[in-house]
């Protein structure tokens, strides 16, 4: 089981490009590996992504955006959901890994 970030190599975006790094350097720093999922290189994968995000998590227009967050095939959640994590220092059950002692 592996925790899976996918993200988008050549988002137009500022926003998605600062969070996509901020995740990778949180879980970097946190020495939590992780598989990266380009959306961008693989329509299979951003298909995948898309079909298992929870249907009341998508936005009310367009698609949801990368960073989204899964453990193995598990939806654990976008951006907004690991910076609460973050902010509660709750990100391994967020993660769904056990914390190092």
């Amino acid at each position: 089981m592996v925790t899976k970030v996918y993200t988008a190599s050549s988002s137009c975006s500022t926003t998605i490009k600062k969070q996509q790094q901020e995740v990778m350097q949180y879980l970097e720093a946190h020495n939590i590996e992780c598989e990266v999922v380009d959306i961008t290189m693989s329509e299979e994968q951003r298909q995948f992504m898309y079909k298992n995000i929870p249907g009341d998590r998508w936005p009310e227009r367009g698609n949801p955006l990368p960073p989204q967050i899964f453990y193995d095939n598990t939806y654990c959640g976008d951006y907004n959901d690991f910076f609460e994590a973050k902010e509660s220092n709750t990100v391994s059950s967020f993660l769904r890994i056990k914390p190092e002692i």
